[in-house]
């Protein structure tokens, strides 16, 4: 059991006094995340009024008014984290769900649809899926070989381009970032017939060869009955563990953007910052 201690901090300078509309934050941690969440707290400036919300896909989102023009904005997020190893195979997988390919029942079905709506439907896409759609054996198995192909044949890159790439283009170019690599999972999942969603949280990482970090990441979870959503992180090619900490989690990228908003026209950068404490 390990106790750590992230701050995130997000600022934004604008070349001259702008009016903001209301922004939305997905800035704290999922209750089902498997770690222990001792502690949270979000400070936002300037001035601002706060109300908590949920959105419908049930995260957790603080919604700011701003009532002055302001030529800035910052977010500190700060978490008190319990860190306890966890075996991602631990699982009961309900007997009908063992063995790949399965059918879900069908209440089962029609709650998961909109983690079954398939919206790329590039030839790209339809022959790279080509390769998984006659595999037959254990699900579990199967999960680990379809994570650890996408981690190999995909190269990643850090890119700070704004928004998610087609799986065409993931494809193609056979690079891509974090929530590329996600959202291509996310596809290929849905194509072979299973629910799968896009998250996006924190990435805890302790003890590696270059040291302690923390970082923004994102990856894909599939629903499996029995064993429920099972993170796959297709950058390691690994299950996703404690060290993983979700904050949004939606059918898409687009329903899970961490910070909403807009400003009046304007220059406008953004800085951020991390800090990881090892108690």
């Amino acid at each position: 059991m390990t106790r750590v201690s992230v701050k995130h901090r997000i600022d934004y300078a604008y070349d001259h006094k702008v009016l903001l509309s209301p922004h939305r934050f997905r800035l704290a941690p999922q209750r089902d995340t498997q770690a222990i969440i001792e502690g949270h707290s979000f400070v936002l400036r300037p001035a601002n009024r706060l109300y908590w919300q949920h959105d419908v896909y049930g995260n957790k989102m603080a919604r700011a008014d701003f009532d002055e023009k302001t030529d800035f904005m910052s977010v500190e997020v700060t978490l008190e984290i319990e860190l306890t190893s966890v075996n991602p195979f631990d699982v009961l997988v309900d007997d009908e769900s063992q063995h790949f390919p399965f059918l879900y029942p069908s209440i089962v079905k029609n709650a998961l649809l909109p983690y079954l709506q398939i919206v790329d439907r590039s030839s790209v896409l339809t022959a790279f899926v080509g390769c998984f759609e006659k595999f037959h054996g254990e699900t579990l198995s199967f999960l680990v070989q379809l994570n650890q192909h996408i981690c190999n044949y995909i190269r990643y890159v850090r890119r700070l381009e704004p928004g998610v790439q087609s799986c065409e283009m993931t494809l193609r170019t056979r690079t891509g970032s974090c929530r590329d690599s996600a959202w291509l999972m996310v596809q290929v999942l849905r194509r072979i017939g299973l629910a799968s969603r896009f998250a996006s949280g924190y990435l805890i990482q302790l003890g590696t060869a270059s040291g302690d970090s923390v970082e923004l990441h994102a990856w894909a979870e599939v629903f499996i009955p029995g064993a429920s959503w099972i993170g796959l992180d297709t950058t390691s090619g690994l299950f996703t563990s404690e060290g993983h900490i979700p904050l949004a989690i939606g059918p898409g990228p687009e329903q899970v953007a961490l910070v909403e908003g807009l400003t009046e026209p304007c220059s406008a950068t953004m800085t951020y910052q991390f800090e990881l404490t090892n108690h």
